[in-house]
Order: C-alpha cells, then sequence, then structure tokens
C-alpha cells in the first residue's frame, strides 16, 4: 500500500512469515518531507522483541541452509521478477517517506533490482577452491557454509538500495536475515517485505522489525545474531563495530565522508559542472558519496565558479514527486535544522556563502535550497564534518600536489573525484589519494553490484566491504578439506 497524504497507515513487524499488529506499543508518526503531513506510524522493538525474533530466525536457518543453493536463488528469481513489476510503486513510496525526487528514486529501486540481479549468481559465486595431490595421495579443497542470523540495520538516505546490499545477499548464501531498518523511512522495506513473501521465501528467512537504539543494542549482543551490517554515520559505525565485534560477531560497517571533487585546468566545464551539481545536489546531498568540497586546481577556479553558480540558481527545488522538480526536501524537520546550523557556522566562521540555500521555500516543507561556500579553510567546521545536506565547500589549491594533500588531510575516506583531459594527471591522482573509491570525471562514483562499497578510513569500519565479492566473504565461512583414501 502507498500511504498518501490523507491516508496513515499503521506499520507492523514483519516475523516468521507473518506480520504482526503492534498491539500496545508506542506508535511514531513518519512525515512525508515534501508537505510535513503524518503518512504512517511505527512501532519501535523491545529487547524481547529482538531476543524473539532472533531465536526465530535462527529456527528458520536451520532449514534454509540445507535448501541447494540452486533452489534458494529461485526465490531471488522471483522476487526480481517482482521488483521489475512494482518498481514505480516502490518509486513513488520512496519519494514520499524520503522526499528525494521520483527519478532519483527509479534510480535507486533500479540499483537495489541489480543487487538481487548479482545474488541470484550464487551457485557460481560461493564455489570453493580445488587442488589435488597437495601431498602424496592427499586432495584439499574448500567450501564456503552459511555463517546463520545476520543483521542489517540500514539509514533513511536509500530505504530500498542499502537494505538490498544486504539480505540477497545473505539469504542466498543459506542465512535467515533480520532488518532493521531507519525509524524515518519504514515504509519501502515494508513493501519489499512483502514483495519477498509474495516470492515464495519461507517464514522466518526473512524479518523486519522497527525501532531505535534499544533494537539496535538487542541485535548488537544477541548470541544468536553472527552478523551484522551498517551504514550511516561515522561515530554510530564505530560504535557498531566495537560493540558488535566485543560480542564475537562478523561486521561491516560504512560510516560518513567528505568527499572532494578535484577540477584541473583542462577539465570540460560544462560536463564538469553538470556532475558537480548532481554529486553535491543529487538527493538533497543526502548521500554519503556525495560531493561535498570542490577544489578548483588554479586558474580555473573563477570560470569553474562562474558557470556553476549560473546553473545551481536555476535548480528546482520542490515535491519530488513533481516531475519539474529537481532536489527534493531534506528528510526530517530536525535533520533541516541540523543542516542550516552547518550554514550558519560557516558564515560565521568567514566563509563566502555565494549561494544561500536558506532563501529557498517551497511551501511546509523541510526544504534548503543548493547551497555554496567560498574560500572554507580546513579549521572551518564546513570543511571539517560531515552536513549530509545540499551543501558545498569551496577549497582552492595551487596544483595537483596540493590536491592530493588536501584530500589525504581527511579523516575520511569513502570516494573522491578528479575532473581533467589529461590520463597522466588522473592516474597519478588515483594512485595516490587515500580513498577508497575513485572517479575519474565521474560525480558520483559508487560502484555496481559486483563490485565492494570500498571506503576507507574513517569512512568504514570492518574487513569485507558491502556487495560484491567481499559480500559472499563476509556471510559466509571458509572450511578446508584435506582428503586422503587409503
Amino acid at each position: 500500500m502507498i500511504a498518501t497524504d490523507t491516508t496513515v497507515e499503521n506499520l507492523k513487524f514483519f516475523v516468521q512469515g507473518k506480520w504482526e499488529d503492534p498491539g500496545s506499543r508506542a506508535l511514531h508518526d513518519i512525515t512525508n518531507p515534501a508537505t510535513a503531513r503524518t503518512i504512517a506510524r511505527v512501532p519501535y522493538a523491545t529487547a524481547g522483541d529482538i531476543d524473539r525474533i532472533a531465536r526465530l530466525a535462527h529456527d528458520a536457518f536451520l532449514t534454509w541452509r540445507d535448501v541447494p543453493v540452486v533452489d534458494r536463488v529461485q526465490v531471488l528469481y522471483r522476487f526480481k521478477d517482482l521488483l521489475e513489476k512494482h518498481a514505480e510503486d516502490l518509486a513513488r513510496t520512496l519519494t514520499g517517506e524520503n522526499g528525494k525526487t521520483i527519478d532519483d528514486a527509479r534510480a535507486e529501486i533500479r540499483r537495489a533490482i541489480q543487487m538481487v540481479e548479482v545474488s541470484c549468481g550464487m551457485p557460481s559465486l560461493m564455489m570453493g577452491q580445488s587442488l589435488e595431490n597437495v601431498s602424496r595421495g592427499i586432495d584439499c579443497h574448500t567450501i564456503r557454509q552459511p555463517l546463520g542470523v545476520c543483521a542489517g540495520i540500514t539509514p533513511f538516505n536509500f530505504p530500498g538500495m542499502v537494505p538490498s546490499w544486504m539480505y540477497p545477499f545473505a539469504i542466498a548464501c543459506g542465512n535467515s536475515f533480520i532488518l532493521k531498518p531507519s525509524e524515518k523511512v519504514p515504509m519501502t522495506p515494508t513493501r519489499l517485505a512483502e514483495l519477498l513473501h509474495e516470492a515464495g521465501l519461507p517464514a522466518g528467512v526473512f524479518n523486519l522489525v522497527h525501532g531505535d537504539k534499544v533494537a539496535v543494542d538487542g541485535l548488537l549482543q544477541h548470541p544468536l545474531v553472527r552478523a551484522v551490517s551498517f551504514v550511516g554515520s561515522t561515530p554510530v559505525a564505530k560504535y557498531i563495530y566495537e560493540t558488535a565485534a566485543k560480542n564475537g560477531k562478523r561486521v561491516q560497517a560504512l560510516g560518513g565522508a567528505k568527499n572532494h571533487l578535484v577540477v584541473m585546468p583542462d577539465a570540460d566545464l560544462d560536463k564538469t559542472t553538470d556532475a558537480i551539481i548532481s554529486s553535491a545536489f543529487g538527493a538533497a546531498g543526502e548521500r554519503c558519496l556525495a560531493g561535498s568540497i570542490l577544489v578548483p586546481v588554479g586558474e580555473v577556479a573563477q570560470p569553474l565558479l562562474s558557470l556553476l553558480l549560473e546553473k545551481t540558481r536555476k535548480i528546482a527545488v520542490g515535491d519530488g514527486l513533481d516531475t519539474t522538480t529537481q532536489m527534493g526536501p531534506l528528510v526530517t524537520k530536525a535533520h533541516l535544522q541540523r543542516v542550516e546550523g552547518y550554514v550558519e557556522k560557516g558564515v560565521a566562521e568567514g566563509a563566502t556563502p555565494l549561494c544561500d540555500g536558506r532563501e529557498a521555500k517551497a511551501g511546509d516543507g523541510y526544504f534548503l535550497g543548493p547551497t555554496i561556500f567560498d574560500n572554507v579553510t580546513a579549521d572551518m567546521t564546513i570543511a571539517r564534518e560531515e552536513i549530509f545536506g545540499p551543501v558545498l565547500s569551496v577549497m582552492r589549491v595551487k596544483d595537483l600536489d596540493a590536491a592530493v594533500q588536501l584530500v589525504n588531510s581527511s579523516p575520511f575516506g569513502n570516494t573522491t573525484s578528479i575532473f581533467t583531459s589529461d590520463g597522466k594527471s588522473a592516474r597519478d591522482y588515483a594512485a595516490r589519494v587515500e580513498a577508497g573509491m575513485i572517479g575519474v570525471n565521474i560525480g558520483v562514483a559508487a560502484p555496481m553490484a559486483f563490485f565492494p562499497f570500498s571506503g576507507w578510513k574513517q569512512s568504514f569500519f570492518g574487513d569485507l566491504h558491502a556487495h560484491g565479492r567481499d559480500a559472499i566473504a563476509f556471510y559466509t565461512e571458509q572450511k578446508v578439506i584435506m582428503t586422503r583414501w587409503f
């Protein structure tokens, strides 16, 4: 069901293949960010709920792990077909609770589908290795086996895509899964659970639970939860990593970022400015791969900023369901106030506002227009902290060496991009910068489902990254078998 501004849906947990009524639990409002109106209410789980659901998920795992992998993926093939059929419905639900434009939402659902497509290849991806005669008469081979109950804790900015970095891979590997999505955007994950159930996934293999820190801590501490995947801010990612690891769990915790967009004097300015706008202001800047620091090199600064401002001022801000809108609202009123606070700090600390998004008003929703600061220095708050909104800081440098030094001085290491027509500059930059994902003339260097999402430094805590072949290694244990026959 798609909730509208006149329909308020009470959401439920999905446990053991059934939808559980909230009962006497308090319900928390979910608002449409474009209108500030309540569109749904969501219950929060208690520690007792988490214990019960983890035990049921473990029971389901004991059966699911013995289902042949070629049969497990048949469910995902059917799920993928249902995602295709309901893609527009999912995108509109996503826009209604998150605020991003409908085109952004459609692209996000497409990315989610790609994750399922890759997971359908698990019969090949889970294959081990073998070698005959490692010693006389002795053969050796490896196999991969599922872990058990796995949990995913996901953010508000990609309620369709980020959970799909996790549960399709985990399920295809033979695990059961508990998803705890952001309490700000529970409607899209609810719809995904409905479609998984319709695809014929056995009861208890996938479970959906809503909640706050109580639910999170329950998952991090439960002895039956073997692995935890998380995406969110760096402080929380570090907490997730430390707490889960202390409780003996495998962890991948993706944190925040401060991504640099370096522009060389030989860059194609027209295409480069389009890429910068998409990177900095797409999804209202609420992306861990958003370009938040623009680094013009040498004399390119003035012509680049002139063209960038000209284009930025034409961006239409409004309801994401309006097809003329190019940038939607921020997700909640509290998040809007937080980002506005960063804009105020930028002004107070001496940065030059070339474009002030606080002047953009588009109704009763949580709107902030594109904001660009020039003359930003390394000691300023807007240069150091993740803002997670449509705020771009300009830090000018004299040459490529200075650009590399600036990028490497950041405690974050998610992604960075260079815009240039010179192959040597691009190759040198990609080799030297300390970040896990590099773009060359690409504003958002987001890897496809079959490559890992490879953050570095304070942007990632763990050893195995999300999706790609790392996901198969993360959601399985490797067993080495030595054989000799007499």
